[in-house]
């Protein structure tokens, strides 16, 4: 009688293979400077300072009303917002908190702000026409979308990635050959 397992079918060993994700964090509080250096960092730190010059572009305005209320709201909360987040990155509170899905609260902050700032932008273009102040805070408020919308678009490449905010998740892949267990032939 043939052995069942020495057919075509039925290798002699089979091969195992396990993939390990760990995610390697320090939870403790410290001061990293070098992440303003960083593309995050100084995407941060350019939409902080396109939110001061928008916000002082409108406080100048001649003409108040809706236009530099609104224009105020978007550049304030854009700034104060902005200014947490880089704290907290500064600090590696991001890292202390890694199981918050930080990328995805990043995106939809960051698209959600070039929406505004366009429409804001917008609003102070067609006003623009009667006071300068407010024709050169659409100009930065164009400017800070796009750079809103750039930082938007790499948080949800790095988002789909599977990538953390702060922090290491390290990979390891073993492969292990066995032999195939011998059955009784029937």
């Amino acid at each position: 009688m043939m052995d069942v397992e020495s057919g075509p079918g039925f290798p002699a060993t089979h091969t195992t293979k396990t993939t390990t994700t760990s995610t390697s964090v320090i939870t403790s509080l410290r001061l990293d400077p070098s992440y303003v250096r960083g593309l995050p960092g100084t995407l941060k730190c350019a939409q902080m300072v396109l939110d001061l010059v928008g916000f002082i572009c409108v406080a100048v305005a001649v003409r108040p009303g809706s236009t530099v209320n609104w224009f105020s709201f978007v550049a304030m909360g854009g700034f104060w917002i902005t200014l947490v987040l880089l704290l907290f990155f500064l600090y590696h509170v991001i890292e202390k908190f890694y199981s918050v899905p930080w990328l995805l609260v990043e995106w939809i902050y960051c698209a959600l702000w070039a929406f505004f700032y366009f429409s804001a932008a917008t609003a102070a273009a067609v006003q623009g026409k009667y006071d300068s102040a407010l024709a050169a805070a659409a100009f930065f408020g164009y400017a800070a979308m796009l750079v809103y919308g750039f930082d938007a678009v790499l948080k949800c490449i790095a988002w789909r990635a599977g990538e953390l905010a702060q922090g290491e998740r390290i990979t390891k892949t073993a492969s292990t050959s066995s032999p195939s267990p011998r059955s009784p032939a029937y």
